[in-house]
Parts: structure tokens; C-alpha cells; sequence
């Protein structure tokens, strides 16, 4: 079973990543935190929290258990690499460093040396400049835990809705053609699972949503409802999963509409992030579920425009650390 502190990567130095993660910690008491260390970055995130007004104490550790203990007094830093502080100024050797830390935050989770990894905002070009060579880091942190990239879920979580994009990085002319009854049913069923066992959810209720407008309208504007996702949905509801659909996906979203399911399992990548950012846009947490580990990350990326000068919501990047350990706490005592 997992335990200790969790693993928290800084994401781009040139971002908000490390002044949000400074912010965090200066309001762990208030916001009841479990303990956490910044993998690399002690004198990044020292600058980092200077600008943004923060006095922030480091506690060097030497390996990931220190970190509990010495959380309370400062912020545990474990590793020597660092990055200069230029904040709206990303750079090749910047992005270097982010996957590198990266790097070494999903290894340690991986090993069972952190309770959970939490994930800081990267710029995928400049990773890409670097050998960065994952669409995203989903795929990254999945392929680190020998999953397949198709079997690591990414999900969308805030305080009033739970979205899943069943296609995520590809232009939007290229999703009906990827779109299959398998890969509803095969997602659909790691997404159950994973809330079941990470978020407490006894019998966790899907709601499919359809992929044309007015759910095909009786197949005038498209069949993929009739053809693929409606035979998902009979499949998994005779997998005894508690399953509807495909549901016009103008009306999901509605207050009342959310009363009535758990999670909205969409067909592509805006029809899941548009409502979930709409409505929970400071708090929203991306989950990769069906992973051996637990991973979180802020729902937001590195917002370079606004790095250092004391705009950018430390909400997300909060809400990702106490998901992060809430899940990695159901998961110890189950």
C-alpha cells in the first residue's frame, strides 16, 4: 500500500507552477493538507514565493520519508537541481528542468516511496524541444507505471461535476472515426472501478453523453448514438454498471441534470473541459485514473502571462494536493 508524503513535480519555472505550490504550503494548516515535498526547485521556489510576497522555509531531505516530519516547519525539497526564477520567460534549459523533476516525482511514486504524485503545469512544445516525447503527461506518467496510454483515464474533478473526455488530444474532424462501443465500454469500466475504490463511491453512476446534437435526433443529424454509444451503454449496463445514455449533451450539464450522475463520460476533449471549467474553473483537479499510483494535477496550465505578478489562483493546485492525498488515503485502508 502507498504511504507518506506525496511527490509534487514543479512543472515550468517560468510558469505559475512553483509560486502556486509556495502558496499551497504557506496554507496548509488552513486548508488541512496532507504533507507534501517539491521534487528539485529549493531556490526556485524560494524566488517564486518572494514574488509573489510569501516567506517560504525549505527543509532540505535526503529521501522522501524525511518529508513528513520536517512538513510542519517548512516545505520539504528533495534533490538538488534548480532552475532560475524568470517568470513569463520559458527556456530550453527551464523545460530541462521541469521533466526532469517530473522525472524523478513519478519514479519515486512509482517505487511506493510517495504516497501520490502531483503534477505542476508543463509547456508541451518546449518539452518536446527537450526529448519530451508523451502527448501530454498522462501518457507519460502511465507508460512510468507500465500502463497502456488507452487504459490511463484522464478525468476532470471539481466541487460540483466530474467530467471524462473519451478522446482527448486529436482534432475534433478525427473523433467519430475513433469513437467504438469497445473503447466506451473499456473506459467506462476503468472509470467505475477507479470510483469505486479512490473516491468512495459504492455503485458510481455514469452518464454517457451523446456525440451530435439532439443525440442524433433520431439519426438525422448522425448515427454513432444508435450505432456505437446506445450498445455501450446496454453493455455496460448488463456488466451490472449503473449506465445511461447517450444523453443530449446541451441539457448534461444542468444543475438539475447533475443530481443525477457522478461522472459525464464525453466523446472529445472541449465537451468535457468546457462545463467543468465553466463551473469549477479555480478548483478543477485532472485525475488519471486506472493507474497503479495516484496522480493529480491542477486543471489549468502554466499561464505564463500571468507568473509573478500575484494574479493566478492557487485554488487547483490546492484542490490536486487534497485529492491527491484523499485517494491515497481510501486506498491505504481498503
Amino acid at each position: 500500500m502507498m504511504a507518506g508524503a506525496l511527490a509534487v513535480s514543479l512543472g515550468d519555472p517560468a510558469g505559475v507552477g512553483p509560486e502556486l505550490l509556495a502558496e499551497a504550503w504557506s496554507r496548509r494548516s488552513e486548508e488541512r493538507l496532507p504533507p507534501f515535498f517539491a521534487v528539485g526547485g529549493a531556490g526556485l521556489l524560494v524566488r517564486a514565493a518572494e514574488q509573489r510576497g510569501l516567506r517560504l522555509p525549505i527543509a532540505p531531505i535526503a529521501e522522501p520519508a524525511e518529508a513528513v516530519d520536517a512538513f510542519a516547519r517548512a516545505l520539504p525539497v528533495l534533490g538538488e537541481a534548480d532552475a532560475d526564477y524568470r517568470p513569463g520567460e520559458p527556456d530550453r534549459d527551464g523545460a530541462a528542468f521541469a521533466l526532469g523533476s517530473l522525472r524523478d516525482a513519478a519514479r519515486l511514486a512509482v517505487a511506493g516511496e510517495a504516497g501520490g504524485l502531483v503534477t505542476g503545469p508543463i509547456a508541451k512544445a518546449l518539452l518536446a524541444a527537450v526529448g519530451f516525447a508523451h502527448p501530454g503527461q498522462t501518457e507519460f506518467v502511465a507508460e512510468a507505471c507500465g500502463v497502456a496510454a488507452q487504459d490511463a483515464v484522464m478525468m476532470l474533478a471539481g466541487p460540483a461535476l466530474k467530467t471524462v473526455p473519451l478522446t482527448v488530444h486529436v482534432a475534433l474532424a478525427a473523433v467519430p472515426a475513433l469513437l467504438t462501443a469497445g473503447l466506451i465500454v473499456r473506459r467506462a469500466t476503468i472509470v467505475a472501478g477507479a470510483l469505486q475504490r479512490d473516491f468512495g463511491i459504492a455503485r458510481p453512476r455514469l452518464a454517457i453523453a451523446a456525440l451530435n446534437p439532439h443525440a442524433g435526433e433520431d439519426g438525422r443529424f448522425g448515427d454513432e448514438e444508435a450505432r456505437i454509444i446506445a450498445p455501450a451503454v446496454a453493455t455496460l449496463v448488463a456488466q451490472g454498471i449503473a449506465a445511461t445514455g447517450p444523453h443530449p449533451a446541451d441539457a448534461l450539464f444542468a444543475a438539475h441534470a447533475r443530481e443525477g450522475y457522478d461522472v459525464a463520460l464525453c466523446m472529445y476533449h472541449d465537451q468535457a473541459l468546457i462545463p467543468l471549467k465553466a463551473l469549477d474553473f479555480d478548483n478543477g483537479v485532472n485525475v488519471t485514473l486506472g493507474l497503479p499510483i495516484i496522480r493529480t494535477s491542477p486543471d489549468h496550465g502554466t499561464a505564463f502571462g500571468i507568473a509573478g505578478k500575484r494574479l493566478a489562483s492557487a485554488g487547483a493546485t490546492i484542490a490536486a494536493i487534497r485529492m491527491a492525498g484523499d485517494c491515497a488515503a481510501r486506498r491505504r485502508h481498503a
